[in-house]
């Protein structure tokens, strides 16, 4: 853990903290923002599946947004992973998503993560692929929704990262 992680205090989302994941969303310029609606729903009805990272005034400086697959019960599908510009490149992203997985596979016994990156999100790419390597599972890649599905104009395909199984 760095000094910048060890100021930070993971936890819960609360439907309180629903603006700022929205702004921090916005202001990322990388993620398909969602209506401020849906992240005040996703803080309510999917807050145990997801973390948000907290400054020492108790202020989100990141989040990870995530639920159970009803198909795969066993998969934790990552939505969306953000954090705010003054937190980038300290190990944020690591460690919400780490601390998230940690968490769902003790409460829901999860042992596989997926999530979607567009082509070319490198930080996406890099942070996936290295959180399989720290827990020593197996990635797969395949394009999931190919661009052409994506009836609101120009979206790149979205590729499915699965990683697992995950150690116990």
């Amino acid at each position: 853990m760095t000094a910048a992680q060890a100021d930070l205090q993971i936890d819960r989302p609360t439907v309180a903290d629903g603006a700022a994941l929205w702004r921090i969303a916005k202001d990322s310029r990388t993620l398909d923002l969602n209506s401020s609606y849906s992240y005040l729903l996703w803080c309510r009805d999917f807050a145990g599946t997801s973390a948000v990272a907290r400054d020492e005034d108790g202020r989100p400086v990141g989040f990870v947004t995530g639920y159970i697959r009803p198909a795969r019960p066993r998969t934790l599908l990552v939505w969306q992973v953000a954090v705010d510009d003054a937190h980038r490149g300290r190990g944020v992203a690591a460690a919400l998503l780490d601390g998230l997985v940690a968490r769902v596979a003790g409460a829901y016994g999860v042992t596989g993560v997926e999530t979607t990156i567009t082509p070319g999100n490198t930080a996406s790419e890099r942070l996936f692929t290295s959180f399989a390597e720290r827990h020593g599972a197996a990635l797969e890649r395949e394009v999931l929704f190919e661009a052409g599905l994506f009836p609101d104009g120009p979206h790149d395909s979205e590729v499915l990262y699965r990683i697992g199984p995950l150690p116990h």
